[in-house]
């Protein structure tokens, strides 16, 4: 079992800046993949950021450039960060967390089993 939760959405104007926080626990073999995905409404669930613990690291067109992906490791205890700079309203959305085993190719999107609840974000023109 893994727990996920994600923290640090909130309003922000065109152009600002948020970091999202998602705590990690549980089954560390389940954590391998971590990954940032958002749903704006009326659209589909789309990934955003993914990497392996340790390894590689993959971005969205849409992301690349502008979000940072990165990982926090403390004592069994994971902290996913996602770094949101030059931020547009396209980009609002709820943003979740999502984790999936270690056998999985963390660069693919539909590889992610474990979500959390969300946090939203709203970017203002």
């Amino acid at each position: 079992q893994v727990q996920l939760q994600e923290s640090g959405g909130g309003s922000v104007q065109s152009g600002g800046s948020l970091r999202l926080s998602c705590a990690a626990s549980g089954a560390v073999y389940s954590r391998n993949c971590m990954a940032w995905f958002r749903q704006a409404p009326g659209k589909e669930r789309e990934g955003v950021a993914a990497l392996r613990v340790a390894g590689v690291r993959r971005y969205a067109d849409s992301a690349r450039g502008r979000f940072t992906i990165s990982l926090s490791q403390d004592n069994g205890k994971d902290t996913l960060y996602l770094e949101m700079n030059n931020l547009k309203p396209e980009d609002t959305a709820m943003y979740y967390c999502a984790s999936a085993p270690g056998y999985s190719s963390c660069v693919d999107f539909t590889v992610y089993k474990y979500w959390g609840q969300g946090t939203q974000v709203t970017v203002s023109s």
